[in-house]
């Protein structure tokens, strides 16, 4: 029997040793091959908790609408950046993803006074306290409840990005590289929103230019 983890231990343990705002930080998109990476930082409230927080990606859409609507209610600050896409290609997905949570965390309307990472490191951020925690959103309520945000956001941007490049397929792909979308990068080639330093990406762009 699989053991149940308490997502809220990090964040009971850190309130029994006196930080007061504990905020969770995550990213969506980081492996998908358009658009921009999402990246959200959440100070949950430790008297209104929220059930059935998990890792985004072990909940289903239904379950991530509900949670991300919890989330906003409830939670007592939160915030969502995007990177842009040209931005990932000029700095790398790890940079850029890095830049979306140290600017979620700073864009919080309660400066929190302790941190937890989906297993990243912070560098611009030298006077909080941070922990990154390998696989944290399966691990900690604040880091899943970013995900879940960071996850929905992106999530409603490739819809609207399908309405305007239906041909790649963004909303059932959600832009990573399914057989569908890398098909219609062979067919069409990359768009503006693509990001030109992925290798799938750049394996189209120089097919077209070969043809």
């Amino acid at each position: 029997m699989k053991e149940t983890i308490n997502l809220y231990s990090y964040e009971n343990d850190l309130l029994k040793r006196g930080y007061k705002y504990i905020a969770g930080t995550d990213e969506a998109g980081r492996g998908s091959l358009v658009g921009a990476v999402y990246c959200a930082a959440v100070i949950l409230d430790p008297n209104n908790k929220i059930e059935g927080l998990n890792d985004s990606k072990q909940l289903t859409e239904k379950k991530r609408e509900e949670l991300y609507q919890e989330i906003k209610e409830k939670a007592l600050a939160y915030k969502i950046v995007t990177i842009d896409n040209e931005t990932i290609d000029r700095i790398n997905i790890l940079e850029a993803s890095r830049l979306g949570m140290e600017e979620a965390i700073k864009g919080l309307s309660i400066k929190p006074d302790y941190i937890l990472t989906d297993y990243m490191k912070l560098y611009s951020i030298k006077d909080i306290e941070y922990l990154p925690l390998a696989h944290g959103d399966a691990l900690s309520a604040s880091i899943a409840a970013a995900s879940i945000l960071a996850k929905v956001e992106r999530d409603h941007y490739l819809v609207e990005l399908d309405k305007k490049y239906p041909e790649y397929h963004f909303k059932d792909n959600k832009g990573y590289a399914t057989k569908s979308h890398k098909d219609a990068l062979k067919k069409y080639g990359p768009c503006e929103i693509h990001r030109k330093s992925y290798e799938p990406v750049k394996e189209s762009n120089q097919l077209s230019l070969d043809i």
